[in-house]
Formats: C-alpha cells, sequence, structure tokens
C-alpha cells in the first residue's frame, strides 16, 4: 500500500482503507493463524488462550460481516463495464495476495474469503480515481543467508527495527514482522521462537542497562541542578524545596526515597562549600583590611579602635567595598589589635637601636677619656697590650692545670672555701711557678660559681624531700583508722602514729604539730562545708580547698627551710670575709697612714671579689687592664 501524501509504502492494509467489515474483525480478539502443517488455528490475545476450533465469538461476527457487507454489493455493480473491471481487478489482487501468501510460507494471517472479495473490491473503488503512474510497484527484497548464524542475526535485526520489546510476547511480535520477508530467514517456528526469546533476554538486558545509565543520569543532573541553584542554601528544608521544585521534571523523576538521600547529600555538599566561602571571605577581609591599615599614616601604635574607625570610613579604598564593609566586627578588631601590636613592637625595637646607638657613643667617650687620662702610663705601651693578650690567651690552659692540681691535692673548693686556703693547696705544687696570679684568681671565682650553683640545686633537692615527707604525713593521718574527728588534738593522737614510716621521717616535733594542725583546719572547714552547702557544690569547694591548704602548707614549709639553709649560707659567707678583711688589714699596716685605705672584698654569686664580672668576656680592654692592675696590686702588697 502506497500514500501518495506520505510518500511511504507498507505492507499492511491502512486503517483508512479497511472496510467496516474489517475493521468489525480486527476489533474481536481471536484471531486466525496457521501452523506449521497448514493447519488453522485460533489465538486469543486477551486471554493468552488457543484452539483449533472457531471460537463461537468469531463466527457471530463473520455472520455480522456479512449481513453489513452484502447490501452494498448490488449499488457497486451498476453497470457491465464495471463488474467486468472490478472482477479483473479482483483476480489480478487475489493473484497477488497468493504470491505473498507462498513468499511467507503460508504463516500470513488468513482473511476470510467474502471478506477479501469485498475489501478488494472496496480497495479498488477508492484508488480507481489514483491513475498508474502515482501508484509505484512495491519491490520485492531478495534476502539471502548463507549461515545459521546470520539467518538468526537477521531475524534478531528485524525484531530490533520493527521494536519488539523485551515483555513482548511471540503474538505480538508476529503482527508487527510477519509481513516483512526476513521473517522467512529461519524456516522453522521452533527456531524462530528460540531466536525471539534469545533477542528478548538481551534486549532485556540492554534495557536494564540503559534504564540504570539513565536512572544515574536523573540522579546526577538531580543533584547537581540542586547544588547549583541560587535558592539552595544548607539551611533549606526538603519541604520547601518540594513546594519550589515539585513542579519540575527534575524532581520527579527521582524517587522519593533517593531523592531525600540526594538532598541530604546536597545539603552536606552546601554546608562546606559555604563554609568554604566563608573561609575564603574573611581572609579576603582580612588582606583588604591589613592592607588599609597599612597605607594609613595617620595610624600609629597610639591610635585607638574608635578612631580607627573613624579613619576607615573616610578612607575611599574602604567606602568602595561592599564586603570589606560587612566584616565581621570582631575579626576586624583582632586585625586592628594585631597591626597596633606590629607598630608597638616597630617602635620598641627603634628605641632599643637608638638606645644601644647612646650606649655604644658614651662607650667610645669613656675609652678615648681613660686612654687620653693614662697617656703618660707605662701600662699604655704596645707591649702591655701584648702582655695582656698573652694572659688571655694562657686563661684556660693555666685553669686547667690548676683543676689538676687541686684533684690531685685532693681538694673540693665548696662555698665556704677560701682564697687563703686555695691559694696555699695551689703554691704548693711545683707547677705553680709558671701560673700568672691574676688566672689563680679567676679561676677561682668560677670554681666558687660552680660550688654556689651545687649548694642552690642541693638546697632544692632537700626542699622536695621535705615537701613529699609532708604530702605522706597528711597522707597517713588521712588514712587514719578509725578517721580522725575534728575536735581530736595531737597529744591524743600521736601515740597512734609512732610505728608510722611517715611520722619518723619528719623529726622535728614543731613540723608534725603544724602539718597537724593545718590537717584539721581543713577538716573541719570541709565538714561545716558539707552541713551548709548541697553536696555536688561541696565537692567542690572541698577541692578547691584542699589543694589551696596543701599549696599553703607546703610553700610555707618549703619557704621555711630555704630560708634556714639561706641563713646558714650567708653566715658562713661572712665569717669568711671577715677572716679574709682581718688578714688583709694586717697586710696593709705597713703602708703609709695618708694612703686610701681600701674596701674589703665583697663576693657574689656571679661577680668576683670587688662587684666585678668575672667572666670578662663583655668587657671592654680598657676596663679589663684597669681590673687586671688592680688586681696584680693586691696580690704584690706585703
Amino acid at each position: 500500500y502506497y500514500n501518495t501524501d506520505t510518500k511511504q509504502s507498507t505492507w499492511e492494509k491502512p486503517d483508512e482503507l479497511k472496510s467496516p467489515a474489517e475493521q468489525m474483525l480486527s476489533k474481536c480478539p481471536w484471531k486466525e493463524y496457521k501452523s506449521d502443517t497448514g493447519k488453522p488455528y485460533y489465538y486469543n490475545s486477551q486471554t493468552k488462550e488457543s484452539r483449533w476450533t472457531k471460537p463461537k465469538e468469531l463466527e457471530d461476527l463473520e455472520g455480522q460481516t456479512v449481513d453489513v457487507v452484502a447490501p452494498g454489493t448490488s449499488p457497486a455493480l451498476t453497470s457491465q463495464s464495471e463488474s467486468s473491471v472490478t472482477v479483473a481487478e479482483v483476480a489480478e489482487t487475489e493473484a497477488t495476495m497468493a504470491t505473498v501468501s507462498e513468499a511467507n510460507k503460508s504463516e500470513s494471517v488468513t482473511i476470510m474469503h467474502y471478506a477479501i472479495f469485498y475489501d478488494t473490491c472496496y480497495l479498488f473503488i477508492c484508488s480507481n480515481d489514483v491513475s498508474k503512474e502515482e501508484r509505484p510497484e512495491l519491490v520485492k527484497k531478495v534476502y539471502k543467508w548463507n549461515t545459521k548464524e546470520e539467518a538468526k542475526q537477521a531475524f534478531k535485526e528485524l525484531l530490533k527495527e520493527k521494536g519488539v520489546s523485551s515483555n513482548a510476547s511471540w503474538e505480538q511480535a508476529m503482527k508487527l514482522i510477519i509481513n516483512d520477508p526476513r521473517y522467512s530467514a529461519l524456516p522453522k517456528l521452533s527456531e524462530k521462537k528460540q531466536a525471539f526469546n534469545a533477542y528478548k533476554v538481551q534486549t532485556e538486558k540492554e534495557e536494564k542497562e540503559e534504564a540504570r545509565i539513565k536512572y544515574k543520569e536523573s540522579k546526577e543532573t538531580f543533584q547537581r541542578f540542586l547544588e547549583n541553584h541560587e535558592k539552595m542554601t544548607s539551611t533549606t528544608r526538603y519541604k520547601k524545596a518540594e513546594q519550589m521544585f515539585g513542579d519540575q521534571e527534575v524532581w520527579s523523576c527521582v524517587p522519593e526515597r533517593d531523592r531525600q538521600e540526594i538532598y541530604e547529600d546536597v545539603l552536606f555538599y552546601l554546608a562546606k562549600k559555604e563554609k568554604e566561602q566563608a573561609k575564603q571571605l574573611r581572609k579576603r577581609n582580612w588582606e583588604a583590611l591589613k592592607n588599609i591599615l597599612d597605607n594609613m599614616a595617620n595610624v600609629t601604635y597610639r591610635t585607638t579602635w574608635s578612631e580607627a574607625q573613624q579613619y576607615l570610613l573616610d578612607n575611599p579604598t574602604f567606602a568602595e567595598d561592599e564586603e570589606l564593609q560587612n566584616m565581621d566586627k570582631e575579626d576586624a578588631l583582632i586585625c586592628f589589635e594585631e597591626h597596633i601590636r606590629a607598630l608597638e613592637k616597630e617602635e620598641e625595637e627603634e628605641k632599643q637601636k637608638t638606645l644601644l646607638r647612646e650606649r655604644r657613643r658614651q662607650r667610645k667617650n669613656r675609652e678615648s677619656f681613660q686612654v687620653t687620662h693614662t697617656c703618660d702610663s707605662v701600662l699604655v705601651c704596645p707591649l702591655h697590650h701584648f702582655y695582656v693578650e698573652d694572659l688571655k690567651a694562657r686563661y684556660h690552659d693555666e685553669k686547667r692545670i690548676i683543676k689538676d692540681i687541686l684533684k690531685d691535692k685532693g681538694l673540693l673548693v665548696e662555698v665556704n672555701t677560701g682564697f687563703e686556703e686555695f691559694g696555699s693547696v695551689i703554691s704548693s705544687d711545683k707547677r705553680a711557678t709558671t701560673l700568672d696570679a691574676g688566672n689563680i684568681k679567676l679561676a677561682f671565682n668560677s670554681l666558687l660559681e660552680k660550688a654556689e650553683a651545687r649548694e642552690r640545686e642541693r638546697e632544692k633537692e632537700e626542699a622536695r624531700k621535705m615537701k613529699r615527707k609532708e604530702a605522706a604525713f597528711k597522707s597517713m593521718l588521712k588514712q587514719a583508722t578509725p578517721p580522725l574527728e575534728p575536735e581530736a588534738t595531737w597529744e591524743g593522737v600521736r601515740e597512734r602514729f609512732l610505728k608510722e614510716p611517715a611520722f619518723e621521717d619528719i623529726t622535728l616535733e614543731s613540723e608534725r604539730k603544724r602539718i597537724f594542725k593545718d590537717f584539721m583546719h581543713v577538716l573541719e572547714h570541709e565538714c561545716q562545708h558539707h552541713h551548709s552547702k548541697t553536696k555536688k557544690h561541696a565537692k567542690k569547694s572541698k577541692k578547691h580547698h584542699r589543694k589551696r591548704s596543701r599549696s599553703r602548707s607546703v610553700s610555707t614549709c618549703s619557704s621555711r627551710l630555704i630560708s634556714y639553709l639561706q641563713t646558714r649560707r650567708r653566715e658562713k659567707e661572712r665569717k669568711g670575709r671577715e677572716k679574709e678583711k682581718d688578714k688583709e688589714n694586717d697586710k696593709s699596716r705597713g703602708k703609709s697612714r695618708g694612703e686610701p685605705k681600701q674596701k674589703s672584698p665583697k663576693r657574689k654569686s656571679t661577680k668576683e671579689e670587688g662587684g666585678w664580672d668575672t667572666s670578662g668576656s663583655e668587657l671592654s680592654e680598657g676596663e679589663l687592664e684597669k681590673r687586671r692592675r688592680t688586681l696584680l696590686e693586691q696580690l704584690d702588697a706585703p
């Protein structure tokens, strides 16, 4: 059949050309088919039932079609010429249909002979006005397959070309493919059904994969839609989003369950994105405000925050930046504080540099004055400078020799060791003849400083031991069985702890009484606090009070012990200085009375006698010469 308007051709009769009888037959669910042997059978497309005998419904419908078609035949055949033409065309049509039926090997749908007759008459009468030039002949395609696999593939391609779905039945597929020459590619019905089933399995897989890909794409599209929509934020509720996007296809194409899961993921993504954007915006505003403050000359380290705010409002760069104006006030204040700290640091560094320059200038002035004042002295000659440099180089070697002498003599320099004792031990050795007297004094001061450091460390260790003993004594009182009462006295409970190690560790009875008194004070305070406030508050107060009492008692004990040790050390140092003073007074009696009396040297922890620093590492050359000269005069005095 060829349509002159659409220029399309088809093997099946269009609905426009079907007669009323054929239209009535097409509405019946029972259709007639032929088996491989040519025997007709009937199949119901609705109930999926097949039978060999003609159903009653089909017989009744055929009777109705005869009654409808028969009265219309006499008007059509009005003349002998028209009848002859119609009969000839009917014969030609029957021959053509027989040829098609033979090509399809008798498997096409069979129409009742009387229906074919009247339908064919109706067809050619309606198409009589169409010229033969406008009715092109249908060219029958000839297919040839070399192997059975090629035939199966051609049959599957036919099914695919006709759009047979994976859930279609064999009868539904036959309606679409039976008039195609490729239908006869497989001669047996079983082979056709086998190829049809294989096609359905493959098509089902492809449809599932296509559906999966389509579903995945719809989910991705939905997710991108939510992530990039301007109205979506991390705080948008699902119900509100459903109201905004519920009528859109991108929303409805995703199931409810998956949609909610994707929505939760999108909210998490948006929250992370907003957080990152806020972080970047904060960093950007921070840098912008910092640059503005750096370029403002009227902002100094004395500028207040209120003044800086007024300066910023007058600044054109700040006024044009809306994001900077919306900056968090706390961040702006912190940025301003850091800027002020940087300015204060620069100011302090500048002051230190100025102070150092002033000190350097004053030191140079003093050195110049000393050189000018002593220009007539013999000590300013170059030989004296060489002598001083030689003494500096010899100091470390001679100090090593002094240590060896002390080790051989078995003398350990302590805090109470005097210089006379030290000098007598050194001078008794032959190796001391090559030693410089000034280096001997410097070595003694260095060893004395180390002894004082050891003494301080020992005092700290004794204080730590006393602290541990006091803690053990309090633990003993706390763990007493039965527990101590708030009104108990030390004389009444002393006998209970005589054999305890913590009791024996503290030898002074006064310390035991003091610790017991502190413990009872804490115990009494805890009892009063328990009756006055709630249990929870009482625990906090008790813990705080215990810490305070413990720190007070420990600090009191430690301070007493340290004070006692420091008093003993100062007493020893005072006695040693008095002895040295008496000896020096005896030596200086032979001098003239007009000579100024020298002050007795005082020894400190980090300075040598006379208040000088013993290190000499930071002294100028002039000061070192002055100290060396004074020290030699003291040692050479009779």
